[in-house]
């Protein structure tokens, strides 16, 4: 690429696309809209998912299920994954993991989840911890650090629950 090529074949006000202009045009008479008909007159629109007057697919398939909007979405970290990847003496944050590439979607809460074995002495920063993974974190001498966010209880309070 060159500088002086950037902008070729950019177009920045392109022009009207001219219909209903003669025979020689390409569009001239119907004007791209056909003989007669419903989508020949002006101001005539059709839903989407409008089929024809045949029941839509939209409509044909059963709606399943439901998507909470204000859920809160929970990254989860296993300790075998801690003690493959941090020496001992380091310091486990999301930053850190993020960079290590164990999480790598966006996410409200980290959660660290107890399966495998830590041997290391690790200062595990993040905002839920299962039993098992902080009674062996503090088993390994290493240091577990909650992180100010959303918990499990401080849910239920906004919620009114």
């Amino acid at each position: 690429m060159k500088l002086n090529d950037v902008h070729q074949g950019v177009h920045k006000h392109r022009k009207p696309y001219r219909v209903g202009r003669g025979p020689g045009s390409g569009n001239g008479k119907t004007a791209g809209r056909g003989h007669k008909g419903q989508g020949a007159r002006a101001g005539w629109s059709c839903p989407p998912a409008f089929q024809g007057g045949t029941m839509s697919l939209v409509r044909r398939v059963p709606k399943r299920g439901f998507n909470n909007r204000f859920a809160v979405t929970v990254a989860t970290v296993n300790l075998r994954e801690l003690e493959r990847l941090f020496q001992a003496g380091e310091e486990v944050t999301p930053d850190a993991l993020r960079a290590k590439g164990l999480v790598r979607r966006p996410f409200d809460v980290l959660k660290v989840l107890g399966t495998g074995e830590l041997t290391k002495k690790l200062r595990v920063a993040a905002h839920r911890f299962s039993g098992s993974a902080k009674a062996r974190i503090e088993a390994a001498g290493g240091e577990v650090v909650v992180l100010p966010g959303k918990t499990p209880v401080a849910d239920k309070q906004n919620q009114g629950a």
